[in-house]
């Protein structure tokens, strides 16, 4: 499959997991059933004939330039500073976008800033996560938050390097995942199930014959490897395993999910996530549908299904439902684009990644 249909697929998927499931994240299933029938929510709740997205794809469009600033300074100036100093930055400009009005100066945060900055849309409160806020706030990380607030936002790290970029070794890009989670996530379940979610993204988009299920069993055991020192490591993989396990089950959906979680901690939005996709691996739809329609964190745990399956079955396989009325539908293919290219000498490219002056 054309690497390009894979990176559409991965971001734009998990904005479709993120804005479908963003309706009923703070309605229980009752209240869902309720509204929407016995299958529940399908299809988008538009507002001003837009599917909104929450705070997870905002903070994924900023993990995204940020990746994409620091190559930048990288070719062009041949040496730049670490790739989590970057992203940390950028959390700080979307952190800006919350407590701030649009125009930011630019002159005046330029290390934070980026250019979808430059998009007055981006500064709106979708339900941030507090632990992101308060962190971010004191420059601090919240030292036992295993909030999925780290995880939803990680899978640009996935695809960018996925394309041989740099030429890291697997294990250094799955680092800078748990790093990116880190900045605001603190306890080890805060940050290991996004090293595993990068993992999972980069065999994915690498390889065409590898099944979910391939690619989460080895995600676990290299982040038992990565991480065999934390005495947290074997509750991540007795989640894990059993979200596999739940996934070839005769469990109906609901049931199977009510014995991983609920998806407000990291580690099971990543098992609810695994077992959907897993479960549906060539049904992008029924995957969504059943990784939003719960008690749980539905935004999260439907963005990240969304990133894996999107990476697994490509742009192409989404409905074109989804794809319809997305909120930043545009501005993501652009992103996932960019992060294909590394880095292209043009004038576009320098307003985006130099200047930051590029609207659209």
């Amino acid at each position: 499959m054309d690497k390009k249909d894979k990176f559409r697929g991965c971001l734009i998927g998990g904005a479709v997991g993120d804005a479908l499931g963003y309706a009923v994240e703070f309605m229980s299933e009752s209240e869902i059933f309720a509204k929407y029938g016995a299958d529940g929510i399908s299809k988008y709740e538009l507002d001003g004939g837009k599917a909104r997205i929450s705070d997870d794809t905002q903070m994924t469009m900023f993990t995204a330039t940020a990746l994409l600033d620091g190559i930048t300074r990288g070719k062009l100036r041949g040496i730049m500073g670490s790739f989590e100093s970057y992203i940390a930055a950028e959390y700080n400009g979307w952190y800006l976008t919350q407590t701030r009005k649009f125009p930011i100066d630019i002159s005046e945060n330029y290390a934070q800033y980026s250019w979808i900055m430059n998009i007055p849309e981006m500064f709106s409160q979708r339900a941030p996560g507090n632990t992101c806020l308060s962190s971010l706030e004191s420059g601090t990380p919240v030292a036992d938050s295993k909030g999925c607030g780290g995880i939803m936002r990680v899978a640009p790290i996935g695809l960018f390097f996925a394309n041989g970029h740099w030429n890291q070794k697997q294990d250094w890009i799955d680092r800078l995942g748990a790093e990116a989670a880190a900045i605001t996530h603190g306890h080890p379940l805060g940050y290991i199930p996004a090293a595993a979610l990068v993992h999972i993204i980069s065999l994915l988009v690498k390889n065409d014959d590898i099944s979910v299920l391939d690619a989460v069993a080895d995600s676990v055991v290299c982040m038992r490897k990565l991480f065999g020192d934390s005495e947290h490591v074997e509750r991540f993989h007795r989640l894990m395993e059993k979200s596999s396990s739940l996934a070839f089950s005769s469990a109906d959906d609901l049931d199977a999910i009510h014995q991983l979680g609920e998806g407000w901690v990291a580690e099971e939005t990543l098992a609810i996530a695994a077992f959907c996709a897993i479960r549906y691996e060539n049904d992008f739809e029924s995957a969504i549908r059943a990784a939003v329609n719960h008690n749980g964190d539905s935004d999260s745990t439907g963005a990240v299904c969304g990133n894996i399956l999107g990476a697994r079955l490509g742009y192409g396989k989404i409905p074109r439902k989804f794809t319809e009325n997305l909120e930043f539908h545009d501005v993501l293919l652009e992103l996932a684009d960019d992060l294909l290219s590394d880095y292209r000498d043009d004038s576009i490219w320098n307003e985006k990644y130099i200047h930051k002056t590029y609207r659209r």
